[in-house]
């Protein structure tokens, strides 16, 4: 399960990204409101954890930019506001909970859990076309037919399946995939394009991986399959 930490207190980012690591989830941290509004709409994470007084664009702003989109994906508001209106701002601008620091870890991770519960089968498997991608076994499946993907391999066609029709540049799918810091350049996104698409074909899957020149790759249903 992938988190985003949207907090401008550096080192509480950094450490409520120790405290749910250590919990087995995989976790971004960045620092303004801008920037986490651009990685929100990637569509790539189970839950944005979002501060709101932030300079900039505040939380509440994120949260009602990212709604506008239509981005589902479960925001839990953390503030030291802990009015009553303050509450109801937060709840009416997209927040699916709002708690309130300082808050104790336990009740943190109740939160998380409960509102990752919400999801339902996106948590265990994801799908396009008459593909499924198992994320506990790291198979992807179309029908009687399926076939293990490599480690790298699965996080490239998470995060395709993840973003669906909506297109991903090489540069998110490195970052995302590969890491900020890797020295990974873009045909390394090309190469594993290559491979999924061959497993594609392999199990009779009626998905297409398609390469746009200078806007990255994206997902579509083959008609004719």
């Amino acid at each position: 399960m992938k988190i985003l930490i949207v907090e401008d207190d550096i080192l509480l980012a950094d450490t409520l990204k120790t405290l749910l690591a250590r919990k087995g989830f995989e976790v971004e941290t960045v620092h303004d409101g801008e920037t986490g509004r651009d990685h929100a709409l990637l569509g790539i994470y189970d839950l944005l954890i979002l501060d709101v007084m932030m300079p900039g664009l505040d939380g509440y702003e994120v949260a009602r930019q990212v709604r506008a989109k239509r981005c589902a994906t479960p925001i839990l508001m953390l503030t030291a506001r802990s009015s009553l209106e303050d509450r109801i701002h937060g709840l009416n601008a997209g927040a699916d909970y709002y708690l309130t620091k300082p808050f104790d870890t336990r009740e943190l991770l109740a939160c998380i859990n409960a509102l990752l519960r919400r999801q339902g089968g996106q948590v265990d498997a994801l799908s396009f076309g008459n593909t499924e991608l198992d994320l506990s076994s790291g198979m992807m499946i179309c029908g009687e037919n399926s076939i293990r993907l490599s480690a790298r391999e699965f996080d490239v066609m998470r995060l395709l399946l993840q973003s669906g029709e909506r297109n991903l540049s090489k540069e998110v799918i490195l970052s995302r995939v590969w890491g900020y810091e890797s020295e990974a350049v873009d045909n390394h996104v090309e190469v594993y394009a290559g491979f999924l698409r061959k497993k594609l074909a392999a199990i009779g899957s009626n998905v297409r991986i398609v390469a746009l020149r200078r806007m990255g790759y994206h997902l579509e249903v083959d008609k004719a399959c």
